[in-house]
């Protein structure tokens, strides 16, 4: 999710959402949320969505008589539970609904909610190219509950025009032909993952695909060929390789899915992540410059198997990230390529820190995010990793890195449980470094 990109792209960048905090806040939680079943109209047109979902949830606590979800900017035009109208209220950017007696902790429930709206962020139109790609963060585009911890499976139905080939969160299920000449698409993501992994895309791509082993890889774009999808891609194969190697498991899901649209920083998804057609081109010209490649695929176990708890320690997801590219490019370029990734990742790094703004890695909230903040996440966060590399030696930090990605596949972590990680692994007691480079404790 909004990367560092090297070479003639080195720049991180971040779609802030107008008026809201970039980040959804939610309340604490009464329900988990066990799937979503979704169906989802974007009008590209008319730069809008309509849908309805059913949420799924295991009540956790005792005597609950409202539940809260994400809703940023949606209209809400219904909301039932267990199959009956129920009464709501709509405090800013949520959705509270009341329900008509108090639900036990342990019981089941499924509320289906109807809605509609403009996004002002979290989905992409482009009218002129009929292409429509969501981004951060999915109430943009769907009730749900925003947090990364509370992961839940998805039944994914998106009706699009004809003629559009698109791609979505888990495995694709089938299409059929829907309303007024438009296909109805249907995906199903069996392994829980947090909301934000939730999306689609659509467009006049075409599409080639290649297999590694039992993994398949597929590329997608509209204005290029499949000679050129192949070259600008040709190094996920080995990138897939590289990273099962470090994680010690391979790539979850099996499917990998790289599409390229008319604009975006970069976004990673449940199987399948969305570029930029300009950074597409950059790569085609210096076929170096796959740092962004490598970024947004390492997210698939480093951000989307083991996924921070909460956005206070989101450098588990961004720091790891923007670490594995460098550590991509010294297998794939030597190792002084790998020094000149660290170099400018530290370079931005003691800028921020020279200018007052240096912070514990584990953020003590992360809301609305500064510049500064977000080079704390990215390229201070693979700093620390370097420095531990350095400190422990390879054999023992890649063994630790393995271990923390078995440890924790499928759950969500805090910069506690990766420090315990890599104790475990190397037998030492790592305090004085964590202190010193992540918490900034004196």
């Amino acid at each position: 999710m909004m990367p560092m990109r090297r070479c003639t792209l080195p720049v991180i960048l971040l779609v802030l959402s107008a008026g809201r905090p970039v980040f959804p806040q939610t309340a604490t939680r009464t329900v988990d949320v066990l799937k979503y079943t979704a169906a989802i109209n974007p009008d590209i047109e008319a730069r809008s969505v309509s849908g309805e979902v059913t949420i799924h949830v295991q009540f956790v606590a005792s005597n609950v008589t409202t539940v809260e979800f994400d809703r940023s900017d949606l209209v809400i035009e219904g909301v039932r539970y267990e199959g009956k109208p129920v009464a709501f209220e709509l405090p800013l950017y949520r959705l509270r609904v009341l329900l008509p007696k108090p639900a036990r902790r342990g019981s089941m429930g499924d509320f289906v909610v109807s809605y509609r709206g403009k996004p002002r962020s979290g989905v992409q139109f482009v009218p002129d190219r009929r292409q429509v790609y969501t981004i951060f963060s999915t109430s943009q585009w769907l009730v749900c509950v925003d947090d990364p911890d509370d992961k839940a499976t998805l039944d994914l139905q998106v009706t699009l025009p004809a003629g559009l080939l698109a791609i979505g969160s888990g495995t694709f299920v089938g299409d059929q032909p829907g309303p007024d000449g438009t296909v109805v698409h249907r995906w199903r993501q069996t392994q829980p993952v947090s909301t934000y992994l939730f999306g689609f895309a659509a467009g006049r791509f075409s599409e080639t695909e290649s297999r590694q082993g039992a993994t398949l890889l597929r590329y997608a774009a509209e204005n290029l060929s499949r000679d050129q999808l192949n070259r600008l891609f040709a190094d996920t194969s080995d990138m897939v390789d590289f990273f099962s190697e470090h994680a010690g498991m391979p790539l979850p899901g099996g499917t990998y899915t790289q599409v390229l649209v008319a604009n975006t920083a970069g976004q990673e998804a449940a199987g399948f992540s969305i570029l930029s057609e300009a950074y597409g081109r950059a790569v085609l010209n210096d076929p170096t410059a796959v740092s962004l490649i490598a970024h947004e695929l390492a997210h698939q176990w480093w951000g989307n198997l083991v996924t921070c708890h909460d956005w206070t320690h989101f450098w588990l997801n961004e720091g790891f990230a923007t670490f594995m590219a460098a550590a991509y490019d010294e297998r794939r370029f030597g190792p002084e390529a790998y020094r000149r990734d660290i170099e400018r990742i530290r370079v931005r790094y003691d800028e921020v820190r020279q200018n007052g703004g240096d912070r514990s890695l584990a953020f003590p909230d992360w809301n609305r995010p500064s510049a500064s903040d977000r080079t704390i996440v990215y390229q201070k966060g693979a700093y620390v990793l370097h420095r531990l590399r350095e400190q422990i030696g390879d054999d023992a930090f890649w063994a630790g890195i393995r271990r923390y990605t078995l440890a924790h596949a499928g759950r969500s972590v805090t910069t506690e449980d990766f420090k315990r990680s890599m104790e475990e692994s190397t037998g030492s007691n790592l305090g004085a470094f964590f202190d010193k480079w992540v918490y900034l404790r004196p």
